[in-house]
């Protein structure tokens, strides 16, 4: 009888435990369930942004000459050095004129010949074909002697800064390199790319800011000169051509520049940059968005930053609530507690 008692009360004993640590589990379970996701929340609405994009280019002179004789000749003096300003038809280089002075002799020759027929044509001494073969052969001669004229004394056709010397003084001009680079650096000149949503936003004579990143935040004015017609059916983008005035040669070809230009207002939701989570392993952003006790996941597409905030061209609706802090243990439709 008292084995049998001991057995009884050890297993009254066993079931009082299974049942205690029974109940302290479901109570522990249950306590877990309930438990939510604390967050904190801000409201959210559309306002008028300004459309503005920077576009990233090298500045370009205006016009770039080489100056270079059509053939090769040795050159006998160069007037410039790089860096040098010219004047619009300065003489830059002299090439050796004995192939100019040739054809000026034989030039000479032939205005003489040309003046004795003339008078025999005017009396009657000479016939037409006479007359007309000298005066065929006067003009050739008078063509290539006018071009090594130009080709002996190579000037500027524009006004602007020696870039580049490619000979010295002596040297056998034998093609391939121009003796010298002349540019126009006033005004210079920015080709950017822009995308297509914008061709119908883009006219000439718009303004746009520039900085280059020599000078810091110091800003610089251009305007669109130029709209190219067509789009790129690769990239989507069209070319614009910005015209800079620079009076003061501070902008210089070569620069790295910064274009910004804006294309009105637009009515977009603007969020603060907290609300933004970037999804681990790709480039999409996405935002908590609170309604009635939970959140979604939404995916927006990012405009322009302003400080502490972000431009959303879509994915988060006007007058919303959107989770800035507790991101980390939320998924989509979570249940949340909002603490103030």
């Amino acid at each position: 009888m008292k084995r049998s008692g001991k057995i009884q009360l050890f297993t009254l004993t066993t079931l009082m435990l299974l049942c205690s640590c029974g109940k302290g589990d479901k109570a522990s379970s249950s306590q877990v369930k309930e438990e939510k996701p604390k967050v904190k929340l801000a409201s959210v609405k559309a306002e008028n942004v300004e459309q503005i994009q920077e576009f990233t280019a090298t500045v370009e002179s205006d016009i770039k000459n080489n100056i270079a004789p059509s053939s090769p000749v040795r050159i006998e003096k160069i007037f410039v050095e790089v860096g040098d300003q010219v004047r619009k038809g300065q003489k830059l280089v002299q090439m050796d004129a004995s192939s100019l002075n040739q054809v000026k002799a034989q030039l000479d020759n032939q205005k003489i010949e040309f003046a004795r027929i003339d008078e025999l044509y005017k009396v009657g001494g000479a016939s037409k074909s006479e007359w007309d073969a000298k005066k065929m052969n006067l003009d050739m001669i008078q063509t290539s002697y006018h071009n090594l004229v130009r080709n002996t004394s190579l000037t500027s056709p524009i006004s602007g800064v020696v870039t580049a010397r490619n000979y010295d003084s002596g040297d056998m001009y034998s093609g391939g390199l121009p003796v010298l680079t002349v540019e126009q650096i006033s005004p210079v000149k920015i080709m950017i790319n822009i995308s297509e949503d914008y061709f119908t936003k883009v006219k000439k004579g718009m303004t746009t800011k520039i900085k280059l990143d020599v000078y810091g935040d110091e800003e610089f004015t251009g305007r669109v000169s130029l709209v190219y017609p067509t789009v790129d059916n690769t990239t989507r983008t069209f070319p614009v051509e910005i015209t800079v005035a620079n009076g003061g040669q501070k902008v210089r070809p070569g620069m790295f520049a910064r274009v910004t230009m804006s294309f009105g207002s637009m009515e977009h939701v603007v969020v603060p940059d907290r609300a933004i989570v970037k999804q681990t392993g790709s480039g999409d952003r996405y935002v908590y968005v609170y309604n009635d006790g939970k959140v979604s996941y939404n995916k927006v597409v990012l405009g322009r930053q302003m400080g502490a905030e972000y431009e959303l061209i879509s994915g988060v609706p006007n007058n919303s609530q959107v989770v800035i802090a507790g991101q980390t243990r939320l998924n989509n439709g979570a249940a949340v507690v909002v603490e103030k």
